[in-house]
């Protein structure tokens, strides 16, 4: 039956019955949380607050999953498991409780419980504070991945580290980017199993010691320089229904010194716990700023730090199975995302070769069959890079080894390419600039046997370009995985009536099958099931509208179109070809009144790296803008713009659902797959984009008329940009543009400072306009007409909307791993 907005509404707090749950413990819940918060909190639980309920229920759901966790554990070494570890220096997983209520089918106890404490499931989870561990896409993917992995039951372990103030809580003043400190940790964190017991000390500066040993053998040994201890944190990651629970292990500093009490006792009070606050520094907040040189030790600290951690685990557990070492490959694998852990490598050639006493060629052998990476990168000035000067001073044995490894990689390349000259330079793991540079995704693809990009554009770029010479040495080893996202987070925990209809129609085997989707094709043309549909939208848009009053203070029509770009703020994601159309359009309501135009409202959110003052600017601007429009009588029925601070994943979980007009317009050839674009048009959402990322395979996969693809593509880029592009023409030949060029250049959105947006002005012309924005406004701007046009038809536009679910399938986070799985790491799932 045709339901209506008001029917959807009070399934948003309602778990859907779904049989697969697994057997409950013989407590119940409940009573499991009331008792956590008498005896482990040490609270009166007569009448429990919100914050202690909130508390009980974490420590109740935690003992439920530690009790799988064990098991397993010891389960893996009864099978001689081939373990999984996946290394990255972030993670994004958001709000822990409801998708581990999810997972572990305790959904409807928890509600129960909560019902008669007097509280809803939402209130509860309003207590919970997001997980500092990530910034953007990397981490998020990370954190799919990590669900998907449990899901499908591998032995697997994610290894990061436990930032104590994550990134920054961003805040908006004046329409400007301000940074405070994310304290997500203020109250502790119960979801993380602090391992006091079993630090390992890490190792910075000191020296190297070489020495011959009986048999006549060169020996090193890195010694003295600063300690400093790595502590282990876990939390647990709860597979679907499937009583299979992984860990990612996070590692805290901890400094190797507590208290120096002699400093103390002579009055230096400071200096008695100096060396506590430099060591604890380490694990202190993601990517500090490198600006200056303190900052550029920090961040290598910081990767060397993680993952010299991580290979002790490994081998500790190697250890216990009392295997010979040649099957430490055979028995485990390591994926690095992105270069950031790729310093792992040099760390696991020293222990092999000084501590473990290996030869050189079985270490060697070793690594590169235990080692696969994962590529994100198209951007080169985004390859990582340490300076030799830092990396000896800081690291000096593994550069000693990465000096090693480069002239064996280099002998074997003149080798096989005498006619070459100058290919063992371009490919040398060392760059020979002035100051040289350890160029560490070369690292990475020399020390690794798979090297995966995350869509077949980015894969392809890397062949054609980015990796070019390495493809010819190593052929073998380039491979494609196409990103996914985990449809438990991204659809039915953040879209609860969308959820519930397609479980209807459906069934519930989507949530683990996302293949399923692809029969909401039969259903598009059901008047009735198009009704529920845009109902199922609609509600999800008054949630978000009622959002945005409550933060921002703008009342937003839900009726009018939701065009939304949310993620990290770049150049190259091009947030200002946006609010150029956005200003396109005041002009358009304000020149031409009487002329009916289809209501929107633009969404925006991300947050700008502190240093990256261009991005900052741009910030400014869309609020800039956002002001004047809206409070303009004359087109404020027509137009808003909405800034929404501190962007993360509980607010992408509200966005995502209520999006009409996802925008994924990044300079095509530099996206590398993007994931926002997945979990929009998972949701319903209609993409305009480029054809960049996985935006290309997306429409594949939805069909060319459910999908808004405009501008030049990647080779055009090129080709316009070899031929030299002037974006001078474009601007003296579009009046339209003009004159919105010359609005930001005068001190129309900031009255009285005309040069507030001079540097914006001056990067699109006087600068090159290197990410084409100029190059690509017209074609923009005529696709948005298109896209108000379709959307009035709103047969038409539910049909797109329902399309662009129903393609959806293949960009499961579950498939993306299972390929994994089969291409690269041969794993057996223990389900």
């Amino acid at each position: 039956m045709s339901k209506d907005v008001k029917d959807y509404l009070h399934l948003l707090d309602k778990p859907l019955d779904e049989s697969s749950a697994p057997e409950a413990r013989n407590s119940a819940l409940g009573e499991d949380a009331l008792w956590h918060i008498l005896y482990s909190l040490g609270r009166d639980n007569t009448h429990p607050s919100k914050h202690k309920c909130y508390w009980g229920l974490v420590l109740a759901v935690r003992d439920r999953m530690l009790e799988k966790w064990a098991t397993l554990q010891r389960q893996y070494y009864t099978n001689d498991d081939k373990r999984l570890y996946y290394l990255s220096l972030e993670f994004l997983p958001g709000k822990f409780l409801r998708s581990n209520l999810l997972a572990l089918g305790l959904e409807n106890e928890a509600h129960e419980f909560l019902r008669e404490q007097g509280f809803s499931l939402d209130e509860i989870i309003d207590q919970e504070c997001e997980p500092g561990l990530g910034n953007g896409g990397l981490g998020r993917l990370a954190s799919c991945y990590m669900d998907s992995m449990a899901t499908l039951g591998l032995p697997a372990y994610g290894y990061g580290i436990r930032y104590s103030y994550g990134l920054f809580r961003q805040e908006i003043r004046n329409g400007h980017q301000v940074e405070q400190p994310d304290n997500w940790l203020h109250e502790g964190n119960h979801w993380l199993i602090p391992r006091p017991y079993g630090q390992y000390p890490i190792r910075f500066y000191g020296k190297v010691h070489e020495w011959l040993d009986d048999d006549g053998i060169l020996r090193h040994d890195w010694r003295g320089g600063d300690l400093v201890m790595a502590m282990a944190n876990d939390v647990f990651v709860p597979g679907y229904r499937n009583g299979h629970v992984n860990c990612i292990r996070l590692w805290e500093a901890r400094p190797h010194k507590e208290f120096v009490l002699s400093s103390f006792n002579a009055g230096d009070y400071i200096g008695s716990v100096q060396e506590k606050i430099s060591d604890e520094n380490i694990s202190m907040v993601l990517y500090p700023s490198d600006d200056a040189p303190e900052g550029k030790t920090l961040r290598l600290k910081q990767q060397y730090f993680f993952v010299a951690a991580t290979m002790r685990d490994l081998i500790r557990r190697f250890k216990k199975l009392n295997k010979p070492w040649d099957q430490l490959s055979e028995k485990n694998v390591v994926q690095l995302n992105e270069t950031h852990p790729a310093i792992a490598i040099p760390e696991l050639m020293r222990v092999l070769v000084d501590e473990e006493l290996l030869g050189w060629e079985e270490a060697w052998c070793i690594c590169q069959k235990l080692f696969a990476y994962t590529n994100h990168t198209i951007l080169p000035e985004a390859l990582e890079t340490w300076t030799v000067s830092l990396m000896e001073k800081l690291l000096p044995r593994h550069m000693q080894i990465i000096y090693e490894i480069n002239r064996r990689f280099l002998e074997g390349v003149r080798l096989h390419f005498r006619d070459e000259p100058e290919l063992p330079s371009r490919v040398s793991l060392i760059s020979d600039d002035p100051e040289p540079k350890v160029r560490m995704s070369h690292l990475a693809i020399v020390g690794s046997f798979s090297i995966n990009g995350v869509s077949a554009l980015h894969t392809q770029i890397l062949r054609d370009r980015v990796f070019h010479d390495f493809i010819r040495i190593f052929p073998e080893r380039f491979n494609n995985k196409t990103n996914g996202v985990t449809p438990r987070r991204w659809l039915r925990q953040c879209n609860v009536s969308l959820s519930w209809l397609l479980s209807e129609h459906l069934g519930c085997g989507w949530v683990t099958d996302l293949n399923q989707v692809e029969h909401l094709r039969e259903l598009a043309d059901v008047d009735e099931f198009r009704h529920d549909w845009e109902q199922c939208r609609l509600t999800n848009k008054k949630r978000l509208a009622d959002y945005i009053e409550k933060m921002n203070g703008i009342t937003v029509n839900p009726h009018s179109i939701f065009d939304v770009q949310v993620k990290r703020f770049h150049e190259y994601k091009r947030q200002l070809l946006n609010i150029l159309h956005v200003i396109t359009l005041y002009n358009s309501i304000r020149k031409n009144p009487e002329v009916k135009m289809q209501p929107r409202t633009f969404i925006f959110g991300g947050k700008a790296a502190p240093s990256y003052w261009m991005a900052k600017d741009i910030i400014y601007l869309i609020n800039a803008v956002a002001r004047r429009i809206n409070s303009d009588p004359n087109t404020r029925n027509f137009l808003k713009v909405v800034f929404l601070a501190n962007y993360n994943v509980s607010l992408a979980q509200l966005l995502v659902p209520a999006t009409d007009v996802s925008e994924q317009i990044s300079t095509a050839g530099y996206e590398a797959s993007g994931t926002g674009n997945m979990k929009f048009a998972l949701n319903g959402a209609l993409t305009i984009g480029t054809r960049d990322g996985a935006n290309i395979e997306i429409g594949e996969r939805v069909g060319d008329p459910n999908i808004y693809l405009f501008g030049l593509c990647e080779q055009e880029v090129l080709d316009m940009k070899k031929r030299g592009y002037d974006p001078w023409d474009i601007y003296k030949n579009d009046s339209e543009l003009r004159e919105v060029l010359d609005m930001i250049n005068s001190d129309q959105f900031t009255p009285g400072n005309p040069t507030a947006f001079s540097g914006i002005f001056n990067s699109l012309l006087s600068g090159g306009d290197r990410f084409m924005v100029l190059a690509d406004y017209r074609a923009y701007v005529e696709t948005h007409k298109r896209i108000a046009h379709e959307y009035v038809d709103r047969d038409l536009w539910i049909k797109k909307s329902i399309m662009n679910t129903a393609g959806m399938g293949f960009f499961s986070s579950d498939r993306a791993v299972q390929e994994y799985i089969d291409g690269i790491w041969h794993v057996k799932p223990d389900v």
